[in-house]
């Protein structure tokens, strides 16, 4: 699978990518900085977080943390910094440390400077981490909850980096007539409402989807998402017994480009008439054959959208027609995301949505 502009993580961007002209300031929150394996204890890893590095790194004792790059001492990259028990060593003059920030010690045997690391919020949920920045310093002031629904299965996972705007990634939840044209969904309609609840959504969705050797099904759909940041997919065919939750993070680590980063666990309901256990044992052994080519096919999906996503310009307003779903509601409701400085922007709430949170024109944009 190759695309043009699509590189993997900690790529440099090209001039081509640059060439993309940023539309959107950083949207503030909680941002995927890493999948939890990447950071075995003793691990230090650098990843970017709004033009800036961030720093994370696990103590001996599992403990997690996430600070800026610099030592307070004299400004070496604590990319290059190790861990030592419960303590960062900066390399230059082995400064080290304590799992609070706190200078412990220094590498002469003197006594420590009163000087502390900066450190960032950060969270180890779904098996991912996830760092807090927002435009004012403020601290969070909402969490992404432990949402997988099937935590007792192996998480497959990747990333990928690219030019575009964590934004698209999540306004395609509701853009029902992407799914039909690009995707080739021969039919899906909301099954629902879509749910806004301060930094969440939530979408219900019906599909009919043609599956290889057994034809046309339908599909429910469910996708939650918190923030600019992640989005959860719950996708569950009955009649194949078939369930996939998946996670999408899209993360902005610099101006009109981002990271994304997937993850898909598998599950197929239990045969009947076998015992118990041996219907469970047949159940999971299927599904981890299955999870290969399964997982492949979630990656294609997604990557159907990367050509759009890294050269497509944002455009506002957009001019919205009949079909193209509840984009005008999402935008409305992710400009909380955003400094108020640069709420220019944005689509101004009374021209694309009603008080329902539809589009003032065109309905949801259901198919049928």
């Amino acid at each position: 699978m190759s695309h043009p502009h699509v590189h993997p993580v900690s790529s440099r961007p090209t001039a081509a990518d640059l060439a993309l002209p940023p539309a959107l300031p950083y949207p503030d929150g909680w941002a995927a900085l890493a999948f939890a394996a990447e950071l075995k204890p003793g691990t230090v890893i650098t990843r970017q977080l709004a033009g800036e590095d961030v720093v994370l790194y696990r103590l001996r004792d599992g403990r997690l943390r996430a600070v800026r790059p610099y030592c307070p001492h004299l400004g070496a990259h604590l990319g290059l910094a190790t861990v030592e028990g419960g303590e960062l060593v900066c390399p230059f003059h082995r400064f080290a440390f304590d799992a609070d920030g706190r200078c412990v010690r220094t590498g002469y045997d003197t006594p420590p400077p009163r000087a502390a690391l900066s450190r960032l919020p950060v969270r180890e949920v779904n098996e991912a981490v996830f760092v807090w920045r927002h435009h004012d310093g403020r601290e969070p002031d909402w969490e992404i909850p432990a949402w997988h629904l099937l935590d007792d299965r192996p998480l497959r996972h990747t990333s990928f980096e690219m030019p575009g705007y964590a934004q698209d990634v999540m306004e395609n939840s509701f853009d029902l007539g992407h799914f039909i044209t690009l995707h080739g969904w021969p039919q899906g309609e909301l099954a629902a409402p879509v749910e806004f609840d301060g930094p969440r959504f939530h979408i219900s969705m019906r599909v009919r989807e043609k599956f290889p050797l057994v034809g046309m099904r339908e599909v429910e759909v469910g996708v939650d998402g918190y923030g600019l940041a992640a989005l959860h997919t719950d996708v569950h065919t009955r009649s194949l017994g078939l369930q996939i939750c998946s996670l999408v993070m899209a993360t902005q680590v610099a101006p009109a480009r981002m990271q994304l980063r997937q993850a898909s666990r598998f599950a197929l309901a239990e045969p009947a008439g076998l015992p118990p256990l041996v219907a469970r044992a047949v159940s999971r052994t299927v599904a981890r054959l299955l999870a290969g080519p399964m997982f492949k096919r979630t990656i294609e999906f997604t990557s159907d959208d990367f050509p759009i996503w890294s050269t497509k310009k944002y455009l506002s307003p957009p001019r919205l027609a009949a079909g193209d779903g509840p984009i005008g509601a999402m935008r409305h409701w992710a400009r909380q995301f955003y400094p108020p400085d640069h709420q220019e922007h944005l689509p101004a709430p009374a021209s694309l949505t009603n008080r329902h949170g539809q589009e003032a024109a065109g309905g949801v944009g259901s198919h049928p």
